[in-house]
Formats: structure tokens, C-alpha cells, sequence
């Protein structure tokens, strides 16, 4: 289970990079909860952990199932299924910096406009269409 969160302001998304994969991908900040942790805190940790920001959960969008049934783990092929639960969040603090070590590498802001040319994983799309479907709702 994940737990994400689309950060939209005037008309620009926020995104980290993820250098998980086999070549480096935008994407929303989030990622996998800790065992116990509720949702809505794994995103906000995650928000701060990759961008540097704090935030806060406007609304759930909705809930993504993906399943990968050759999912090359580290050398190991799994069954792979994820839940990934999206939230609209709110930015209310901090200043946006660069994750070290670990799954994403950069944050930035971009256009919407521009998104479609970026190298992005399939979930940005899914989070633009259930945020614009709750905004437009």
C-alpha cells in the first residue's frame, strides 16, 4: 500500500524524479506506508521526505489498483499487486528541496501544460484525471 499526494498551484504541478527504475521518471511525491501508519500521514511524510515541503490533505481522489504479474524486484520476479491512494494536498510551509539517498533524487514544478512531454510514470496521468474530475465535479 502507497499513499500519494497531486500538489497543483496556479496552474503547475509538483513532481519528484524517481531513479528507482530503469531510467529516472517523474512522478507524484508518496510512496509505501510504514506498517501501522495511516494514509494520510504517509503522504504528508512522504510530501516533506522528497520536496522539502509540508502540507496538508485537501480530499481523497481515489484509490489506483495496479498489478505487475512479473514485476522484476531486485533480481526476483513477484505476483506484484499495489494499492495507491491519492490525495489532493494543500503546500503550508517549508522550501522545496532535493530527497538524498534514496528513491527520488529532485522536485520541481511544472506546468501543466508540459506534462504531457515529460518522462512520468502512468500514476501522474491517473492523479491529473481524478484530480480534474474532482475539481470539475
Amino acid at each position: 500500500m502507497a499513499a500519494y499526494g497531486i500538489c497543483v498551484e496556479e496552474d503547475r504541478i509538483l513532481l519528484a524524479r524517481f531513479i528507482g527504475g530503469r531510467i529516472p521518471q517523474w512522478t507524484l511525491p508518496g510512496g509505501g506506508l510504514n506498517h501501522g501508519e495511516d494514509p494520510v500521514d504517509g503522504a504528508l511524510r512522504e510530501l516533506t521526505e522528497e520536496t522539502g515541503y509540508t502540507g496538508r490533505v485537501l480530499r481523497l481522489l481515489g484509490v489506483h489498483s495496479q498489478h505487475i504479474p512479473e514485476r522484476d524486484w531486485d533480481g526476483e520476479i513477484v505476483d506484484h499487486q499495489s494499492l495507491r491512494i491519492l490525495y489532493e494536498v494543500a503546500r503550508t510551509g517549508g522550501e522545496l528541496r532535493h530527497e538524498v539517498d534514496n528513491s527520488t533524487d529532485r522536485a520541481e514544478w511544472f506546468p501543466l501544460a508540459d506534462v504531457p512531454s515529460l518522462e512520468r510514470v502512468a500514476l501522474v496521468d491517473v492523479a491529473l484525471g481524478m484530480w480534474r474530475d474532482a475539481r470539475d465535479g
